[in-house]
């Protein structure tokens, strides 16, 4: 019977640092192992004794693709423990900043590193030769969202308009009606991408996976709704950690999170899309269902249709905010800090975001917690890589290597912009 271990080396030039080890044992996967070997950020801690004031700030520079996404979190998280109710106008200002980042963060992964794999050329260079209007247009789209994200948040990476209770200021509303020609042929440009990836030759791999999402009944979801997963279980977000826990696992200084009892989960564009297809503006849907994608995606390597359609939900949702702003609107609310506990989960590009924070009555933080999309689905990459490796262990090791690489982008984490220049070595025995 024969023996291979499966060594991917380092993952470079991302947030952390990675690598992949499988062992079969003839068609048997013994072990798979996404090691993630990144230093301690130490983000919770150096949250703890700061003034809530300059929590987003901070929680911003988590990441540079996301740091709307942290800040929302954390502001609803505070704005949690406070006891805040934030106007109409203000909730919907920033969900037009999240649409600048989904826009920006989906358009670059699934033009820029995953759609290179459907065409088999190995980066975004080798893309532009054979299809460079499609990747002008992902660059024209990205471009769009941050310029959403700058007009609301002062600048297009690490915002710093965000504050809890609302915004430091807000632009006039002729900052933002300058967007709509460029929204105008954003959501055209959206249709032709989303035509152009479903002629794309999917692997045929389905999973029964465990969606997590926020579910909300009436808007597709970005800040607001309840947690909900298609293997019973409907929560609060405050209920997160008693149905949810993070674990270590020797391989990784990155804790993976699961759910409690039962094991790894998925979370990101296809949790979303299976728990909030109603809440999809029409077009969207008959968009999805000319392309032949109904109310459920199983196929991880569909992911990548499943994004470019929330881009276009996002271009309309963000159309309609602009139409709706007015200026002369009060910027943010008056805060007074007081002693509380706080829960927030918004929808990051990748996933499910949760924060969780202690604050005591001079507005100091006591304690934070954060989870992020990636380490809840770290698990399941490694359940996927399980496998696809069972399924393709006679492969070529170009095949396979291929294979693994691609498997781990459908889930666009943190590393997986590396993935490209990776060499896989198969020891025989």
């Amino acid at each position: 019977m024969s023996k291979k271990t499966i060594k991917v080396g380092y993952l470079a030039r991302v947030e952390g640092e990675g690598s992949l080890y499988i062992k079969t044992n003839g068609e048997l996967v013994e072990d798979v192992k996404l090691k993630i070997f990144e230093p301690p950020r130490f983000f919770e801690g150096f949250l703890k004794s700061r003034s809530y004031e300059e929590a987003p700030d901070m929680t911003a520079r988590i990441c540079g693709i996301c740091p709307v996404a942290y800040q929302m979190s954390t502001v609803h998280a505070i704005e949690d423990a406070f006891g805040l109710e934030i106007p109409h106008h203000i909730s919907q200002l920033r969900r037009l900043i999240y649409c600048g980042e989904w826009i920006e963060s989906h358009t670059l992964h699934a033009l820029m590193l995953h759609a290179p794999d459907f065409m088999k050329v190995p980066d975004v260079l080798g893309l532009v030769k054979i299809n460079r209007k499609q990747v002008e247009a992902g660059l024209r789209l990205k471009k769009i969202g941050n310029k959403i994200i700058e007009v609301l948040g002062g600048r297009e990476i690490h915002p710093i308009n965000v504050k809890v209770g609302g915004f430091y200021r807000l632009p006039p509303k002729e900052h933002l009606s300058q967007l709509k020609s460029e929204l105008l042929w954003a959501k055209q440009a959206c249709i032709e991408l989303s035509e152009w990836i479903s002629s794309f030759q999917f692997p045929k791999q389905e999973f029964d996976y465990e969606f997590v999402s926020l579910k909300s009944s009436v808007e597709y979801p970005f800040n607001h709704g309840n947690i909900e997963s298609n293997k019973n279980l409907k929560i609060q977000v405050s209920e997160f950690e008693n149905h949810f826990e993070e674990v270590h696992v020797p391989h990784s200084t990155a804790l993976q999170s699961v759910r409690k009892g039962s094991g790894s989960y998925l979370t990101g564009p296809m949790a979303r899309w299976y728990h909030n297809f109603e809440e999809l503006y029409p077009e969207v849907k008959s968009l999805a269902k000319k392309l032949g994608i109904g109310n459920t995606c199983n196929n991880p390597y569909r992911s990548i249709q499943i994004r470019i359609l929330e881009v276009y939900q996002a271009f309309i949702e963000a159309d309609r905010i602009i139409d709706e702003y007015n200026d002369g609107l009060a910027a943010a609310i008056k805060v007074t800090p007081k002693s509380g506990e706080g829960f927030a989960a918004t929808e990051a590009p990748r996933g499910l975001l949760y924060h969780h924070f202690l604050i005591d009555e001079q507005g100091l933080i006591k304690y934070a917690k954060i989870v992020p999309p990636t380490s809840q689905n770290q698990r399941r990459i490694e359940d996927d890589l399980r496998e696809v490796v069972r399924l393709h262990i006679n492969d070529s090791e170009a095949a396979l290597t291929h294979r693994c690489e691609q498997t781990i982008r459908n889930y666009d984490p943190c590393i997986s912009c590396s993935t490209h220049f990776l060499k896989l070595n198969i020891d025989r025995r």
